[in-house]
């Protein structure tokens, strides 16, 4: 069977659909703006503290571990262009709503805790850069709620006006992110130019734990893994991109392998110009890794005094990818009756998802809150690997669906991995996702992931119960046909 212009498909019925406004060169920068960004000034410092100057390798294997799940992925939204993605491919290979409930779930949580991650991030650089100019700004917990929030609220009215404006918006804060990374690398090979690094340490593993090279590379790549991830919101806006099989690719692919040189060379930056025996004291102000780089290699510039509000746009452009993901999984799973129907409404005129904004806006902003008050614990390292654990189980989940559709021959992809890339991609997964990728410490995104998961199961129940009450009939994805053991 061969598969339907883009077009033509009309997965919505009567209701307006999605407005096809993502060309090549704006998926380019969708994608490349959601992997750049508040992940590598987040997890670097961690990253160092494991593995010292071999800082860079568990970028490329975390590089890796992703490009094995982004050809299942690209296998799989050729051969179903809906909006859905994950939660579609889990349907489509297992037909139990259960299970598609829980990883839709898992994917809109790890899409709110970043985004409120990234929210309270910006906060925190923000004030920290007026201080830094020398304004009498308050500083705190209370402060950084207040601009969080505010932020926030920001976000949903520029997703509320369109996703032509938000990702136009995006191609600005992509290109900002970008020279501020830029920055960061000029002036690491700057002072690797002058002959103020020793070039020797970035092949020195120094670990600050008791831990072997293999295992500490383990656990660095799994915190590398959150600023590796992004790549999959794009296929929550294949509704939204004009002619999604042929572009999505070549698009996605060259996304990740743009990403993983800005992150290896930033990496390289890092430990060429930070001293040795400083990255500790350096990791211990959180998200500011970057910064040292910057304030270290060039001290006699003030781009320390601008860098600040770089790294608010970069974090802001992480928070604007991940809400506008959230938003259009909301509505790609509404539209299959996976959940209330009212959460797929679209605004007539300006055909965004309203109801899929308002709600996953009101999980961040209830986030935020909890977030930024839990003094007693690492934000950025507990959510971050939330994420990360998050993602790493539903791309396991993925990897096993493509293999089950391959024998699903209703429809046909334009795009087939290799057949054992797949197999690669689920282990390699399920092994990140592990407790020996962690430290002991971390064991508390468990803890965060299973309250999720809690609550995404009292969330299915109402769903389920409200759907049946309503329609009398069976819930789940409109156009899957085997659904008996639902």
């Amino acid at each position: 069977m061969t598969t339907q212009s883009s077009d033509s498909v009309d997965v919505n019925g009567p209701t307006p659909d999605l407005k096809r406004v993502l060309g090549p060169r704006l998926l380019l920068l969708f994608i490349v703006g959601d992997i750049l960004g508040a992940g590598i000034y987040a997890v670097t410092g961690e990253m160092a503290l494991e593995v010292g100057g071999l800082v860079w390798l568990p970028f490329l294997v975390a590089f890796a571990v992703a490009t094995l799940t982004a050809l299942s992925y690209l296998e799989l939204v050729t051969k179903y262009p809906q909006a859905a993605g994950a939660a579609l491919y889990t349907h489509k290979a297992f037909g139990i709503h259960f299970v598609t409930f829980l990883v839709a779930f898992a994917v809109i949580c790890s899409g709110v805790t970043s985004a409120s991650t990234s929210s309270n991030l910006l906060a925190t650089n923000l004030l920290a850069g007026f201080d830094g100019l020398g304004w009498d700004v308050p500083q705190g917990d209370t402060a950084i709620t207040v601009v969080a929030i505010a932020f926030m609220l920001l976000l949903a009215g520029i997703n509320l006006r369109g996703v032509g404006e938000s990702v136009k918006f995006n191609v600005v804060l992509t290109l900002i992110e970008m020279a501020a990374l830029v920055i960061v690398i000029v002036i690491g090979f700057w002072v690797m130019a002058q002959g103020d690094a020793d070039l020797g340490r970035i092949v020195v593993f120094d670990s600050k734990s008791d831990r072997g090279l293999f295992l500490a590379v383990t656990v660095a790549t799994a915190i590398a893994f959150f600023a590796m991830v992004g790549f999959e919101d794009s296929v929550n806006m294949v509704e939204e991109t004009r002619e999604p099989e042929r572009i999505f690719p070549r698009i996605m692919l060259s996304g990740l392998g743009i990403a993983v040189v800005f992150y290896v060379l930033v990496a390289i930056s890092v430990i060429a110009v930070i001293p040795e025996g400083e990255i500790e004291s350096v990791v211990a102000d959180e998200g500011k890794v970057l910064l040292a780089v910057v304030q270290t290699g060039a001290p006699g510039l003030p781009i320390d005094k601008i860098f600040p509000f770089l790294t608010v746009i970069a974090v802001a452009n992480t928070a604007l990818l991940n809400m506008l993901m959230a938003s259009r999984l909301l509505y790609g799973l509404a539209q299959q009756d996976v959940l209330p129907r009212t959460l797929g409404k679209v605004l007539p005129g300006r055909r965004t998802p309203y109801a899929g904004i308002g709600f996953s806006t009101v999980l961040a902003l209830g986030l935020i809150v909890v977030v930024t008050f839990l003094a007693d614990t690492s934000v950025i390292s507990a959510l971050s690997g939330t994420t990360a654990l998050l993602l790493l189980c539903v791309f396991a989940v993925v990897n096993v669906a493509c293999v089950v559709l391959r024998r699903d021959s209703s429809a046909e992809s334009r795009f087939s991995a290799p057949g054992w890339t797949p197999f690669v991609g689920a282990a390699a997964c399920v092994f990140l996702a592990g407790p020996w990728a962690r430290d002991r410490e971390d064991w508390v995104q468990y803890q965060v992931a299973g309250g999720l998961l809690v609550l995404g199961i009292a969330l299915w129940a109402f769903t389920w119960l409200t759907n049946r009450a309503v329609r009398a009939k069976r819930t789940g994805f409109r156009d899957i046909e085997h659904v008996d053991g639902e």
